[in-house]
């Protein structure tokens, strides 16, 4: 067995899923004896901690971003991953909501801040939002995993703003550089694992 076999094993044992499993971009790494399935391996075990996020908030903002991103695999793995972490069923669910909520908040934002209208500025949003309003997560955490998915989506306000409002509320700029760091990091995985 190869060493890009092994390292690829050893990826697929540590999501839980059958040796046999292989998407067309695994195979190409695979077959190409490609270096980067070893920095695949660390990047994806460097999401499960943090030093300035607790393993249950790693397995959530990673869960919320394998669903933003639509990953079946992912969102699998880290669903489980975060129940072992203690994770209720209503945090879990929050994570997948606010997954969806951020899909609609940064399209619409991202339109108003790319269009530079004033009166778009001025028509109400009509975007139901009280999943934010009391989450099960704590606010400070609703805002994290929020930052995290409007950096997936690339929303350059929703970004800024949720950034400013964890500023405001003592969040250190560690916690919020490891929650995008996270995210970053299931989306790469997702693009070979899905």
């Amino acid at each position: 067995m190869s060493e890009t076999t092994e390292i690829t094993n050893e990826i697929l044992e540590a999501l839980g899923i059958d040796n046999d499993y292989r998407t067309e971009s695994l195979e190409l790494l695979e077959k190409g004896e490609s270096r980067y399935l070893r920095d695949l391996k660390l990047n994806l075990t460097s999401t499960l901690t943090s030093e300035h996020l607790s393993t249950k908030e790693c397995a959530l903002i990673g869960l919320s971003s394998a669903i933003n991103n639509n990953n079946k695999v992912l969102t699998q793995f880290f669903t489980r991953y975060a129940e072992e972490q203690g994770a209720t069923t209503a945090e879990t669910a929050e994570a997948t909501g606010c997954a969806s909520l951020l899909a609609s908040n940064n399209i619409f934002y991202r339109f108003r801040h790319f269009t530079q209208k004033e009166k778009y500025s001025q028509i109400p949003a009509r975007i139901r939002m009280q999943i934010m309003m009391k989450p099960v997560t704590g606010k400070e955490f609703f805002e994290l995993m929020s930052l995290a998915i409007s950096a997936i989506n690339g929303c350059e306000m929703c970004v800024n703003a949720h950034e400013d409002s964890l500023i405001k509320m003592g969040t250190t700029e560690e916690r919020i550089f490891d929650a995008v760091r996270i995210a970053s990091l299931v989306t790469s995985a997702g693009k070979i694992i899905f």
